[in-house]
């Protein structure tokens, strides 16, 4: 295996503010048909993910399935307007695992209905 082929966890993984708790996001579903070829480079739908949460202080994990088609129709439903958060570059996804730096794009509608707090 090449150097392209490496893949490092820790760009895989997100952490809060007071570094007590790491994220990983993994894509369950997304949506093939709706692909993105536009100006902003080959884009996926993503339909639902699975949410790894380990707790650093107690090495707890926990596993949160989200489903981001389901938590847009409710921003779009209560609150009027919603954000196309769910679109994420084929670049930014290794081996079905969303790239740590997308993190806060995909779960802002979770934080918002404070469905998930981070």
């Amino acid at each position: 295996m090449g150097y392209e082929g490496y893949l490092s966890d820790r760009m895989l993984m997100s952490r809060d503010a007071f570094n007590r708790k790491q994220i990983k996001i993994k894509i369950i579903e997304e949506d093939e048909r709706n692909r993105d070829f536009s100006k902003n480079g080959d884009r996926v739908l993503i339909k639902k993910i699975l949410l790894i949460i380990q707790h650093l202080e107690t090495e707890e994990i926990e596993e949160i399935e989200l489903d981001i088609e389901e938590l847009e129709n409710r921003m779009k439903k209560e609150r009027l307007f919603t954000s196309s958060n769910r679109w994420v570059p084929r670049i930014d996804i290794k081996n079905n695992f969303v790239s740590g730096n997308r993190h806060t794009y995909l779960l802002s509608d979770a934080i918002a209905l404070d469905i998930v707090s981070f």
